[in-house]
């Protein structure tokens, strides 16, 4: 199962020395979401990332600093619209079974949350039936879906047994004392 790894919403000291080497153990997509920071702050902090890596960041917020950047895809949010902009997306939230069964066969990413209580939020989640999740993830689709919300290493068969392609890991790496060693375990327990 591919894991994708969720930045922590504010400061952490830990943050960009991890980077590399959280990439060089197999990272694949670092969504980075600062949502209270502003466009300088952001635009400071994605500088101070090695730009070899820029290709596998996936901006949430200040999307006009893709150009600058060259990072490989946005996010969105569910309720924005996405007629008219030129940016590369490459997923989009989403919250609730009728909107995942109407975007399942667009081609594109969906992090669909909570699938269960979340770490980094508590008292947040879960919000779906497993058995009517599962069921609609095992229609044929174009979507790539991902679990998000309350994933840990325990949780990773359940979420490949849900149907999931992919998972996204937040708390579990960044509420951890080492976030290298927490993610790559995650790996370990996702293949």
């Amino acid at each position: 199962m591919k894991l994708l790894l969720i930045s922590p919403e504010n400061h952490d000291e830990r943050e960009l020395p991890a980077l590399p080497r959280l990439f060089a153990l197999g990272l694949a997509h670092y969504h980075l979401r600062k949502p209270a920071w502003d466009r300088a702050r952001l635009a400071v902090h994605l500088g101070a990332i090695p730009s070899e890596f820029h290709p596998r960041i996936v901006l949430h917020s200040h999307h006009e600093l893709s150009a600058e950047f060259s990072v490989g895809g946005l996010h969105h949010p569910e309720k924005c619209h996405q007629s008219g902009d030129t940016f590369p997306f490459l997923s989009r939230a989403c919250h609730d079974l009728p909107t995942l069964r109407a975007l399942l066969p667009v081609p594109q990413r969906l992090l669909l949350s909570p699938i269960f209580p979340s770490l980094s939020k508590p008292g947040h989640g879960p919000a779906f039936d497993h058995e009517a999740l599962r069921a609609a993830l095992a229609v044929p689709r174009r979507a790539e879906v991902v679990a998000l919300g309350g994933i840990d290493a325990s949780r990773l068969p359940a979420c490949r047994a849900l149907g999931f392609d992919a998972a996204a890991v937040l708390g579990a790496v960044w509420l951890a004392p080492d976030p290298i060693a927490a993610f790559s375990d995650l790996l370990a327990h996702a293949r």
